[in-house]
């Protein structure tokens, strides 16, 4: 697929395609969309895409800092940002530091071991007699972040820009049609199963709709006996989107109600 590049400032509404390394204050990779990076920095995801982002300027799509850099620069500016907390990850939370008694705990829990309660992530930083001190809040949170990115192209076809979209909210680049001011987006059986996929397609549309000339976006599921049979025995999900956090390389502990 071609991009083209056009010699004009980055301004709201723009698509565009970007390629990053986020930096936190230590220099350590926290996310980045070159796939030699993320072998080195240990953040791979064999599941992941690589190669860039594409984004909608002005729909916070990216945090603050960034985008506001962005908006300073034309297509294929490539330069670095230093981002204060309060434009990139917020400052930390002192409440989401929560001491836990060691009855909750799995395992005997360490100094920067990794553990999950209700669906929240969180870090040991603290071992005291009969209890453990853990930090909800996420590593980013109170820290000055910098970002080496390139500003890869911005995208004017709307088929571009559909498809590009597309990777946003699924991780994969979907088979879109585009027919006038129509958009017929094929989608994959296994995106039956996947909750991320059921709550986000209604914002993809309505992002489609508001930033390009479509009048009207089509979902469309086709059906044949070999694709059921071949979903039947066990559906993998897409993966939801990092929403520029990486993964750690490490799994959490669980940790019992």
């Amino acid at each position: 697929m071609c991009f083209g590049v056009y010699n004009m400032t980055i301004k709201e509404g723009d698509f565009i395609k970007i390629s990053y390394t986020g930096k936190l204050e230590d220099g350590k990779v926290f996310d980045t969309t070159n796939e030699e990076a993320a072998r080195v920095h240990n953040l791979y995801n064999p599941k992941g895409r690589y190669g860039g982002d594409v984004i909608i300027i002005g729909v916070n799509q990216i945090i603050a800092g960034l985008e506001d850099d962005i908006k300073l620069h034309d297509a294929g500016y490539e330069g670095t940002v230093s981002i204060p907390p309060e434009k990139a990850f917020g400052d930390r939370d002192p409440l989401l530091v929560k001491a836990l008694p060691m009855k909750k705990f799995e395992q005997k829990p360490q100094v920067g071991m990794p553990v999950e309660i209700n669906g929240q992530t969180g870090t040991v930083v603290k071992v005291l007699g009969r209890h453990a001190s853990v930090d909800f809040n996420i590593p980013m949170a109170g820290q000055t972040i910098t970002y080496d990115y390139k500003i890869e192209a911005t995208l004017e076809d709307v088929k571009e820009r559909a498809v590009g979209l597309s990777t946003l909210y699924t991780g994969i680049e979907l088979d879109i049609d585009i027919e006038g001011t129509v958009a017929k987006v094929n989608v994959p059986l296994e995106f039956n199963y996947s909750q991320h996929w059921i709550n986000s397609k209604a914002q993809m549309a309505l992002d489609l709709l508001k930033y390009t000339d479509l009048t009207e976006v089509l979902y469309i599921e086709t059906y044949k006996e070999d694709l059921l049979k071949n979903t039947a025995d066990a559906i993998e999900a897409p993966e939801k989107l990092d929403d520029n956090i990486a993964q750690e390389a490490t799994e959490p502990v669980a940790v019992e109600e």
